[in-house]
């Protein structure tokens, strides 16, 4: 099944059931308001949503009405965790390389991982608004779940099945506060922005033979003011697949129902795929002339991430948004 949260002028605003087709949508009223309601009492409340989605797909639901991106909130608005990965090492080593650094053993077991801010996260078309286009304003194309409850010292297996939804991500960068921040040794922080996530999130079961061995293999599609960047493959390439990552995790605490874990950049080696972040593309300039040659983000800029299903037709609905200043 397919969920979204439409703005209502809360903090977490309405659930709502969205058709396969992502042309109709169906308020969860009288079974969860809200999506982490849902997600507290999934093994109840899903087969119940499961039901007003075969029905607005047979268009039998009572009060279907037309569903539209714009009104939509990250599907999880706000949440208990935000946790990034940096599974796809092809990006890694692209930005280890571009410098002269060679990519040490530990990070081929040991996954790379930050813990973003989870308080604030950016509707699919809301503005990423950055107080300077000095702070080097760079997208990033990821691919992000929701977890259900997973016991600390979970196996990879055991965390795969605490998967609940799949998502899109853009985890913003600032690129020029990152060298300083992580010089300081705490990782990242304000160089960190809001994520914004995709329209809807959907039941793993959505995307068929395509969901395999905790990846996505499906195309990931950017696009950087109507020009697309990048058409990178999501499953061969990444190297610790999600129930890795969630595992990661738990290693040392109890991961709770609303979590969301991020892939990291999706990056592949066949450098005429493209990129999902300005960051990489810069990376393969220095390695081949010495030096980078395209800038980062500036006000006004767009950049769209989408991804298709077998069947051609947009899986999670696209995120659609447009760089803007602060005001004050």
């Amino acid at each position: 099944m397919k969920l979204a949260t439409y703005k209502d002028g809360s903090r977490d605003g309405q659930l709502v059931v969205v058709a396969r087709d992502l042309a109709q949508a169906h308020y969860a009223t009288g079974i969860a308001s809200r999506l982490q309601q849902a997600l507290d009492d999934w093994n109840f409340m899903a087969p119940q949503l499961q039901d007003l989605y075969e029905q607005l797909n047979a268009g039998r639901a009572r009060h279907p009405f037309p569903f539209d991106p714009q009104q939509c909130m990250a599907p999880l608005p706000r949440a208990y965790q935000w946790a990034d990965g940096s599974a796809y090492l092809n990006h890694v080593e692209l930005v280890r390389k571009a410098r002269g650094a060679e990519v040490p053993a530990s990070f081929y077991a040991d996954p790379l991982m930050y813990q973003g801010g989870s308080d604030d996260f950016l509707g699919p078309c809301d503005d990423v608004v950055v107080p300077s286009e000095a702070m080097g304003i760079d997208f990033e194309a990821e691919i992000a779940v929701i977890t259900g409850d997973v016991r600390m010292g979970a196996s990879p297996d055991q965390a795969l099945d605490g998967v609940r939804l799949l998502m899109l991500a853009n985890d913003v960068s600032l690129r020029n506060l990152i060298p300083a921040e992580l010089a300081k040794g705490f990782g990242f922080f304000q160089s960190k922005p809001a994520t914004a996530f995709s329209p809807v999130a959907v039941t793993p079961d959505e995307l068929g033979d395509a969901w395999q061995g905790g990846r996505v293999h499906l195309t990931l599609q950017s696009t950087w003011n109507g020009r697309k960047v990048g058409l990178c493959e999501a499953g061969p390439e990444m190297t610790f697949h999600f129930g890795q990552l969630i595992a990661h995790i738990a290693r040392t605490r109890n991961v709770r129902a609303g979590s969301i874990v991020g892939s990291g950049t999706v990056s592949n080696k066949d450098w005429t795929r493209g990129y999902s972040c300005i960051a990489e593309k810069r990376c393969i300039e220095t390695i081949q002339d010495g030096q980078p040659s395209t800038e980062f983000m500036q006000y006004g800029d767009t950049i769209r991430i989408e991804m298709k299903g077998r069947d051609g037709l947009s899986l999670f609905g696209a995120i659609e948004q447009q760089i803007a200043p602060h005001s004050r």
